[in-house]
């Protein structure tokens, strides 16, 4: 649910009118995401919000009877074709290019998938990169299996670097001062998934590829290749949460760092046109 904090990022995006080209996300980052390529406003906020007490979108409840702590059916198809509507043809009429990054089972590395419609096997694939191991079953797309993508790709700044976009924007939702550390109970992690050794060993590195993201992305920006938003103290929300107030206190963290911070990414993204009208 840190993701809250992302999506009030991208609210006062679409509020300014602020378009990119390109966009990559990894676990709620992609599962909102989605919603800024749709040109929806205010969707994410709502929708989790409103079903948060549901015990269809996510409860212990939901990981009993289905497998997933958050309910697949429920919030990948019900809200989104009913109760909230997702505007797939927005989303499909968007030129800007949107992957999402998740991870296999068998090999435990980082995969991506570019997005055409948010239907199908894009609904499979949103599914899989935000799945956490121990409380979702890995989803099942293309003869792959996927979990979240947080485990071996949280912050995809060199993906998106690969596929040509020099300058990119980068949304974090942990504060400049956060290291992660090594996952406890690692034993207890590994009985419990001891039929997928790949990503027991992806687990327990995960502490140090973030860490080593982050120098990468405080390097893109001290370059100027990055503008970063991120919180400026830790949002202290868990990945569940069903306190409708802490919901909105997080998302009105990622509106307050946008809205700070809009005066420098505008003039951030008007030095980068100038630099290309120059190489032209």
């Amino acid at each position: 649910m840190r993701g809250m904090f992302t999506a009030g990022v991208t609210d006062v995006l679409m509020e300014e009118g602020i378009t990119f080209d390109a966009g990559v996300g990894t676990s709620a980052g992609a599962a909102f995401g989605c919603n800024f390529v749709s040109k929806q406003p205010y969707r994410a906020r709502r929708y989790v919000v409103r079903f948060c007490k549901d015990y269809r979108f996510c409860s212990l409840m939901s990981l009993i009877l289905t497998g997933d702590l958050y309910g697949s059916e429920y919030g990948y198809h019900t809200i989104p074709e009913n109760l909230d509507k997702f505007d797939y043809e927005a989303f499909e009429k968007n030129p800007m290019e949107f992957f999402c990054t998740a991870t296999d089972v068998l090999t435990g590395q980082a995969v991506y998938h570019r997005f055409s419609d948010c239907r199908g096997d894009d609904a499979l694939w949103l599914e899989g990169s935000a799945s956490m191991p121990l409380v979702s079953r890995p989803k099942q797309v293309n003869g792959r299996a996927l979990l979240d993508g947080g485990i071996t790709d949280p912050s995809p700044l060199a993906f998106l670097e690969k596929q040509g976009y020099e300058r990119n924007v980068v949304v974090l939702t942990r504060s400049l001062s956060y290291r992660k550390k090594p996952m406890k109970g690692m034993a207890a992690v590994s009985l419990a998934l001891r039929k997928y050794p790949a990503i027991v060993r992806a687990l327990e590195t995960r502490h140090d590829l973030y860490n080593a993201q982050v120098r990468f992305i405080r390097q893109r920006e001290a370059e100027g290749k990055a503008f970063v938003i991120r919180p400026f103290a830790e949002v202290n929300i868990g990945a569940t949460c069903h306190d409708r107030a802490e919901l909105k206190r997080v998302y009105g963290m990622g509106r307050q760092a946008a809205t700070e911070r809009m005066s420098a990414l505008k003039e951030w993204m008007r030095e980068g046109e100038d630099s290309i009208e120059k190489i032209r």
